[in-house]
């Protein structure tokens, strides 16, 4: 669930935010801290159409009922935006698959995997082994979505 604080420019009322349709929106992906991940805000605003797999499916929802002109601040927990940290996706791995690379944590890796790359973070590096988080970097926390949605219109008129 998400914890929503909206309001609205102005008095007029437009089309909704719903399934068939498309929006165009300026945001930023915070912390809870504050701290930016990132933001359309310096740059041109994001258009996508509701369900094209372009915006996780979390921040999708926060969004329905939306109209253009409303700003809000949304708070998504972690499980709706990036998942749940996996203790499944945290390996060991021999240091040997490290040739040419200076280790130390934080150090973001990539693989090669059946469809694309697979990229981890180094967690702690051992005389033989190396730990390797594979959750995405923001799995297990709860991220605040701050969002000014500019225009809603129907997808086929897009």
């Amino acid at each position: 669930m998400s914890d929503l604080i909206a309001t609205q420019k102005d008095g007029q009322r437009g089309r909704q935010i719903d399934a068939n349709c498309r929006v165009t929106l300026h945001f930023a992906v915070l912390l809870e801290t504050g701290e930016e991940v990132d933001t359309t805000r310096r740059a041109r605003p994001a258009t996508f159409e509701m369900g094209d797999g372009s915006v996780l499916p979390g921040f999708e929802n926060a969004l329905l009922g939306m109209q253009a002109g409303d700003d809000a601040q949304i708070v998504i927990e972690a499980l709706d935006a990036f998942g749940e940290h996996n203790k499944d996706n945290v390996r060991l791995l021999g240091v040997n698959k490290f040739v040419g690379i200076e280790l130390e944590p934080g150090l973001m890796v990539s693989f090669a995997a059946p469809d694309g790359e697979l990229p981890g973070v180094v967690q702690r590096v051992f005389a033989d082994t190396v730990e390797v988080d594979f959750n995405h970097p923001l799995a297990g926390r709860r991220i605040v979505f701050d969002v000014s949605v500019l225009k809603v219109e129907d997808s086929s008129s897009a």
